[in-house]
C-alpha cells in the first residue's frame, strides 16, 4: 500500500470518529461538551493550573501558625452541631451570669459604649465574615477552591440578605404595634430605656421634685412614689411583651450559630464573638427594662435566664433544618454546567440551596440590628463631645477586634 493510501485512510478514520463524536455529544464542534454534559466543581478543582496553586497554598499554611485557628480549635473542638450548641452556651450563659455583678444602678453612658463596641464587632462581622462568605463560600479543606461566577445565584443571595434584614424590621415592627409604641415599649434592641440615667433594683424612684429624699410622709408618700414610677416608667405588659421579643431574638441567635458552624468552624467562631459582644450590653439594657418595670433583681435575672431558652431552641432548629436540606446536596459535585443552562436542581434553576439562603438571612439580620436599631439610638443620645467621643474609640476597638481576628485566622 503506497503512502498516499495509508494518509487517505487515516483522513478517512479521523473524519468518521469526528461524526462519531458529534452525534454523541450533539454539537457540531466535536470537540465540546454536549448541551446535557455535566462540567462538575470538583473537576475544576482537579486542573493542573488550581492544583499547583493548591500545592503552593499548602506549603505556605505549612510554614504558619495562625494563632486564632488554633485558639478557635481548643474553644470549638467537636462537630458542627455540637460546636454550635456550645457556642450558643458561650452566648447565652455567660452575659446571663455577668448580670449577677451588675450594680443596682447602672449608668447610660456606660451602656451607651458598650453598644458602640458591641456594634462595632457585630457590622464588622457581617462585612468581613458573613458577606463575603454569603457570595463566595469558605474552603474548608486543604489548597484553594475556585469559584465561578453565577450572576443569578449572586441574586438570590442579595435577596437573602434583604430578607433577613426585612424579616428583623416585621418582628420589631409588630412587637412595636403590640406594645402600643409606648417610648419603645415593644422589644426592640436599641438600649435608650437607660439614657443618662440609672436603673434601681426597687423599680421606684421615692425622690420628691426637688430631687431631695423625702424625710417624711411614711407609707402614704412611698405609695404615691410608685404610683408616679409606674405612670412614666415601663409597664408590666410591656415587660412581658420585651420579653417575647428578647425569646425571638434569641432563637436568631441560635439560628446564627448554627448556620455559621455548618458553614466553617472559623465563621462559627467569629459569628460567636461577635454575638457574644453584642449579647452583653443588650442583656444589660433588658435588664434594666425588668427593674424599671417592677421586677425584684432575683426575677429580673430569672427571667432572661428564662428567656436564653430561646438562643437553643433556634439552633436545634438551625440543625434540624440543615440536616434536612444539605444531606444529600453535600454528597455531590456541584453541576456547574447546569448552573450556566439554568436548570440545576437548586432555587428557580440555580445552584443555590436553601441552606445556602441561611447565612445571608443572618447577615441581613444582623444588619438591622447594627444599622437601624441600635446606630440611631447612638445618634440620638450622644448629648456630649467627650461621650461621643468614647463611642467613636469604643466603636474602632470592636471593628479592629473583627479585623484582626480574620486577618489572622
Amino acid at each position: 500500500m503506497s503512502r498516499l493510501s495509508v494518509f487517505l485512510v487515516l483522513i478517512a478514520s479521523f473524519i468518521v470518529l469526528t461524526e462519531a463524536d458529534t452525534k454523541l455529544n450533539g454539537t457540531s464542534g466535536g470537540f465540546m461538551p454536549g448541551p446535557e454534559v455535566p462540567i462538575l466543581d470538583s473537576e475544576i478543582q482537579e486542573c493542573l493550573p488550581v492544583w499547583r496553586l493548591g500545592l503552593l497554598k499548602s506549603a505556605l499554611e505549612a510554614e504558619q501558625s495562625p494563632l486564632m485557628r488554633n485558639v478557635f480549635a481548643w474553644l470549638f473542638p467537636f462537630g458542627p452541631a455540637w460546636n454550635s450548641i456550645l457556642g450558643t452556651f458561650y452566648i447565652s450563659s455567660v452575659p446571663n451570669f455577668i448580670l449577677a455583678f451588675i450594680p443596682a444602678q447602672i449608668n447610660g453612658n456606660t451602656l451607651n459604649t458598650m453598644t458602640a463596641f458591641a456594634t462595632g464587632g457585630l457590622l464588622s462581622d457581617v462585612f468581613l465574615h458573613l458577606v463575603p462568605h454569603s457570595f463566595m463560600g469558605e474552603h474548608q479543606g486543604d489548597g484553594i477552591h475556585l469559584v465561578v461566577v453565577e450572576e443569578k445565584r449572586n441574586i438570590l443571595i442579595g435577596l437573602g440578605i434583604f430578607g433577613g434584614f426585612a424579616a428583623f424590621f416585621i418582628m420589631e415592627k409588630t412587637l412595636r404595634v403590640l406594645g402600643g409604641d409606648e417610648d419603645g415599649a415593644g422589644h426592640s434592641h436599641s438600649h435608650s430605656h437607660a439614657n443618662g440615667e440609672t436603673a434601681e433594683a426597687s423599680g421606684v424612684a421615692d425622690k420628691d421634685k426637688d430631687g431631695l429624699r423625702s424625710r417624711k410622709g411614711g407609707k402614704k408618700d412611698k405609695t404615691e412614689a410608685a404610683e408616679a414610677a409606674k405612670s412614666t416608667g415601663p409597664s408590666k405588659m410591656s415587660a412581658y411583651l420585651n420579653l417575647f421579643g428578647d425569646f425571638v431574638h434569641n432563637i436568631t441567635d441560635g439560628l446564627a450559630m448554627a448556620a455559621s458552624f455548618y458553614a466553617s468552624p472559623l465563621i462559627g467562631a467569629t459569628t460567636t464573638l461577635a454575638c457574644f459582644a453584642h449579647e452583653i450590653p443588650h442583656e444589660i439594657a433588658d435588664y434594666s427594662i425588668l427593674i424599671r418595670s417592677g421586677f425584684t433583681k432575683k426575677q429580673a435575672m430569672q427571667s432572661q435566664f428564662l428567656t436564653a431558652i430561646g438562643a437553643f431552641v433556634g439552633t436545634f432548629i438551625g440543625i434540624a433544618v440543615h440536616t434536612a436540606t444539605a444531606s444529600e446536596a453535600g454528597r455531590h459535585a456541584v453541576d456547574l454546567a447546569a448552573g450556566v443552562r439554568q436548570n440545576a436542581d437548586g432555587i428557580l434553576g440555580t445552584t443555590v440551596q436553601l441552606a445556602d439562603l441561611v447565612i445571608p438571612f443572618v447577615a441581613g439580620g444582623f444588619i438591622y440590628i447594627g444599622a437601624v436599631a441600635v446606630l440611631p439610638t447612638l445618634l440620638a443620645e450622644s448629648k456630649s463631645a467627650g461621650q461621643a467621643l468614647r463611642e467613636f474609640v469604643a466603636m474602632a476597638v470592636g471593628v479592629l477586634c473583627m479585623f484582626l481576628v480574620a486577618w489572622n485566622e
